[in-house]
């Protein structure tokens, strides 16, 4: 189930839950991808993830907010040259192993063909090339709100997210939970959110953060030719004998 963009734009950009809500989990992303990693590199988002990626436009080689098609698409960023693509969710158009850093939020848990959606992060992702997945967590108060994007689609455990991104083929490097402000919009709650925020981090009682985010690697095993490991086990011929026996001197001709 996708929601439209248009919600996802007046949820991010127009509400102060959302502004809220997406400040928080874009720290917590550049914290972990501190934006002087990123210089040169190809940074790309995936569903509705371009609010966290304005950090990377002046570092970047490049910046790319792919939307799917249910979902829809708008221009992106506001004032600058469009970076914003409509694509299919499981057919991107980028070059195999193009990317170095891949986000994708309100993607996964929407996605009608998730393993197919994997796959084809999988291939765009170069090697050694990093993603970020953001799920709504199964176990927060976020995932149980419609009021918030966060409470569409499928929510993950992070057992269940980390067992999906394994299985096609990523290594998991990291994983937090964030968001631990409830998804209120009364004044009482905005003015304790960043107090939660910190908070929640090392307080065991909201160790059930809203969101979960999940860092993956892509790792690609270096190829091997058919035969070399046999034609370096068999000795070079032209070695053969040595060591077999003690050398012996020649013998003098007496007459000389």
């Amino acid at each position: 189930m996708h929601l439209d963009v248009q919600d996802l734009r007046d949820f991010y950009y127009r509400s102060a839950l959302g502004r809220a809500a997406q400040k928080v989990i874009r720290d917590d992303l550049v914290r972990l991808w501190p934006v002087a990693r990123t210089r040169g590199q190809c940074v790309v988002g995936f569903g509705f993830a371009v609010p966290l990626l304005r950090p990377y436009l002046p570092e970047a080689r490049r910046v790319i907010g792919l939307m799917p098609g249910p979902q829809g698409v708008m221009p992106w960023p506001p004032g600058q040259p469009n970076l914003s693509v409509l694509c299919h969710e499981t057919l991107w158009p980028l070059p195999t192993g193009s990317t170095d850093r891949l986000v994708v939020m309100h993607g996964l848990e929407s996605c009608d063909h998730p393993a197919a959606l994997l796959q084809e992060t999988a291939r765009v992702l170069g090697p050694g090339g990093r993603g970020a997945f953001i799920v709504p967590n199964r176990a927060g108060i976020w995932s149980r709100r419609d009021a918030t994007p966060f409470g569409f689609g499928r929510p993950y455990s992070l057992s269940q997210l980390e067992a999906q991104l394994e299985d096609a083929g990523f290594t998991v490097e990291s994983a937090q939970s964030t968001l631990f402000q409830p998804p209120s919009a009364k004044r009482f709650w905005r003015r304790m959110a960043r107090l939660m925020e910190s908070g929640g981090r090392h307080i065991p009682f909201f160790s059930a953060g809203g969101v979960l985010i999940v860092e993956v690697s892509k790792q690609v095993s270096a190829p091997t030719r058919p035969g070399l490991p046999e034609a370096v086990k068999r000795p070079m011929k032209v070695l053969e004998g040595i060591g077999a026996a003690e050398p012996t001197p020649a013998r003098r001709d007496p007459l000389r």
